[in-house]
């Protein structure tokens, strides 16, 4: 059991920087040019849209310095923040500064990496959930005209849970050897995030 766990760690740990590199080669908001194909729109908004792709894996990976509740519950409260935000986009609430909002969810989340922080478990669930509002009501907004809302739902809503466990993984894996690489990867993400929102 310990041996596939740490096998899956460390696929998980490749395939996320491979994931990185075809998002950096996509535009920030794809999924546009499958205007019936809502599963395959909702599963490649959030994979080949750097900037989600960056906080879906940065909360797994702050999530594993947290509470074991909160650390097994982190890549659900995602994907509730998810649908919450893709709920408010579709019954017509605007969020002000959604793409500013989705920079800084970025940044913050490198920043809570770096510094190892660790917070009481409800803090935790609602950061998570708030930063995952942004995110979502983009997504809820950019949904494909005419695709379906419940696959376009289920797509994202798998990709968010895959992206984020996934993060979960990479972080078991850094943890048990050098936090220095954590903390290493936290300011990555942290300038990304920077970057988006300042760039």
């Amino acid at each position: 059991m310990i041996h596939r766990y740490v096998t899956t760690s460390r696929l998980a740990l490749v395939a996320a920087p491979a994931l990185l590199l075809v998002a950096g080669l996509a535009m920030a908001h794809p999924g546009h040019e499958h205007p019936h194909g809502g599963v395959v729109a909702g599963l490649s908004h959030p994979l080949l849209g750097f900037d989600h792709l960056l906080a879906m894996l940065a909360v797994g990976l702050w999530s594993l310095r947290q509470s074991r509740a909160f650390s097994l519950a982190a890549p659900l409260l995602a994907a509730g923040g998810m649908l919450l935000g893709a709920g408010l986009a579709w019954a017509g609430f605007a969020l002000p500064g959604v793409e500013f909002g989705i920079a800084m969810t970025v940044l913050l989340a490198g920043v809570m990496i770096a510094a190892l922080v660790k917070v009481p478990a409800a803090i935790g669930a609602g950061v998570v959930v708030l930063f995952m509002l942004f995110h979502g009501h983009a997504h809820g907004s950019e949904m494909p005209h005419g695709a379906s809302m419940l696959a376009y739902l289920a797509g994202f809503t798998l990709a968010t849970l895959a992206i984020s466990y996934a993060g979960r993984a990479a972080g078991a894996f850094l943890m048990a050897r050098e936090n220095c690489i954590l903390r290493a990867l936290g300011v990555a993400i942290a300038a990304a995030g920077a970057l988006f929102a300042f760039g």
